[in-house]
C-alpha cells in the first residue's frame, strides 16, 4: 500500500527504504548514505566541483541501494535494474567498510535479492568482475588477488589496478 511505500514531508513524497534489506546491511548503507551527504555539504563550502561529483555520486550509490532510486524495489527487478542495484551496493558496502577490509558478494546479494538473494549470486558475481575488470575494486580468493574468474569464494576490495 501507499504507506508502506511512500511518506511525506513537508508535502514532498519521498519513497521508503526496502524493507527487505538485513538490518546490519541496512545500516551500514545509511552510515555510508550520511557521510556522502556530508560530503556534499563539506564541498559546497569548498566550491570544489570534482569533490562535489564524487560526493554527489556516493548519495546516489546509496540511495539505489537501499532502493529509494531506481526502479522501485517492490516491482519484478529487471536484469539491468538489478545490475545497477548491486554496482552500487557493492561500491556502497566497500566504502563503509574500514580501509584494507573486504566484502563478499552476497552481502551485496542479501541487500538487493532479499529471502531471494541465493537466485542472484551468479549476477552479483558476475557484477563483481565487471567492477574488477572497470578497475573500480579488487577480486581476492584465499587472500591472494585473482584477476580472472574462478571457482570458489571470492572477497572483493577497494583498490587500484
Amino acid at each position: 500500500t501507499y504507506s508502506e511505500r511512500f511518506f511525506v514531508i513537508k508535502g514532498r513524497r519521498w519513497r521508503k527504504t526496502d524493507p527487505s534489506i538485513p538490518p546490519t546491511l541496512e545500516k551500514q548503507l545509511v552510515r555510508e548514505l550520511m557521510s556522502a551527504r556530508r560530503a556534499v555539504k563539506t564541498a559546497k563550502s569548498t566550491d570544489d566541483d570534482d569533490a562535489m561529483a564524487l560526493a554527489r555520486a556516493r548519495v546516489n550509490d546509496a540511495k539505489i541501494s537501499l532502493g529509494e532510486r531506481g526502479r522501485p524495489w517492490w516491482e519484478t527487478p529487471t536484469e539491468e535494474s538489478l545490475t545497477i542495484r548491486l554496482s552500487a551496493t557493492i561500491r556502497c558496502l566497500l566504502r563503509s567498510r574500514a580501509e584494507g577490509k573486504t566484502i563478499c558478494p552476497s552481502e551485496a546479494a542479501r541487500v538487493v535479492g532479499g529471502e531471494h538473494w541465493r537466485d542472484i549470486m551468479p549476477q552479483a558475481i558476475r557484477v563483481a568482475w565487471e567492477l574488477e575488470n572497470a578497475g573500480e575494486l579488487l577480486v581476492s580468493q584465499k587472500g591472494e588477488r585473482v584477476s580472472q574468474p574462478t571457482s570458489g569464494a571470492i572477497r572483493l576490495k577497494n583498490g587500484q589496478q
